[in-house]
């Protein structure tokens, strides 16, 4: 039996297929939150509590936590509920708020990713003028423009969805409120919200994963110039980390939406897979790969055990 979007919720989809081992599937993903919530959290209380850690990478690693802690608040009520209990209804205003958190943390999460590229790249280029380029108040700017950016360009898409009339079978595809999913369920002209969609995709994540790239050319070329392999080395030893966030989150950010807009029928399942590792994964892996690679954490978070 269909149900209408007229009744004012939506409908949330686990997996599809796989409804009847869904209180099995609840097992990982209360692990990957209870590990991701901690070890977010104790990167968080280790930079705070450490004076050594109060330099610009440390920094902008905490504001990368902090992130990433609210994306799994976001997502969290309605994963679990669906996976543990069954409960699968949304209201719309509820659903248009838990969008709008999703996708401007995930925008400001590529702006702190691209602040920490810049930050990698003034600390070979220039390090004798590392600490008084990154100030204090410098970073608090930067990360406080950036922020704005999040947030001003994602809140028009609620009071946009808000406008339409739902009169589509209103079961999503996820287990969370994504702006692509809900802008299907209405039987109005989408046209705005596909093309500001679009232009979302790529003045954000699309700009930021190119400054990216850029960045770390210049990178190169500077590390090249070195001629002590040692040193070198060193130089490249210290992005590693930043590397691996960098595609953690950007491989299925940038695939997700390419997927949404021009994968077949066949692709459902693509694209559920891909939401749950672009949500969940890198807050999971995050605070592992920067407790591996980076020099002060191992031995901090060995005290804190």
């Amino acid at each position: 039996m269909i149900q209408w979007a007229t009744l004012g919720m939506f409908l949330l989809t686990g997996i599809p297929g796989l409804e009847d081992v869904h209180l099995w599937i609840s097992i990982p993903f209360c692990l990957m939150y209870g590990i991701s919530i901690i070890g977010n959290a104790v990167i968080l209380f280790i930079i705070k509590t450490d004076p050594r850690l109060h330099e610009p990478m440390y920094i902008f690693l905490s504001m990368l936590a902090i992130t990433d802690f609210a994306l799994l608040i976001a997502t969290m009520p309605t994963t679990l509920g669906i996976f543990l209990f069954n409960s699968r209804e949304i209201s719309l205003d509820a659903c248009f708020a838990q969008l709008f958190f999703i996708h401007s943390l995930t925008k400001i999460e590529s702006s702190v990713l691209l602040l920490m590229a810049f930050d990698r790249f003034i600390a070979i280029r220039d390090p004798l003028r590392y600490a008084s380029i990154l100030t204090l108040p410098r970073i608090a700017k930067m990360g406080l423009v950036f922020v704005v950016r999040g947030v001003a360009v994602i809140l028009p898409l609620p009071f946009l969805l808000k406008q339409f009339r739902y009169c589509r079978a209103n079961i999503l595809s996820h287990s969370y409120c994504l702006h692509q999913d809900v802008m299907k369920m209405a039987c109005s002209d989408i046209r705005v919200n596909y093309l500001y969609g679009l232009f979302l995709t790529f003045f954000t994540v699309g700009l930021d994963s190119v400054l990216i790239f850029l960045s770390y050319v210049m990178i190169l070329k500077t590390v090249l110039r070195i001629t002590s392999h040692v040193q070198c080395f060193r130089a490249l030893n210290t992005c590693v980390s930043h590397l691996c966030a960098v595609l953690l989150f950007y491989t299925p950010e940038i695939g997700l939406p390419v997927i949404h807009r021009f994968g077949n029928s066949s692709s459902h399942l693509l694209q559920i897979l891909l939401s749950y590792i672009a949500l969940l994964v890198p807050p999971l892996m995050n605070p592992i790969v920067y407790c591996m690679k980076t020099k002060h954490l191992p031995s901090d978070l060995h005290s804190v055990e």
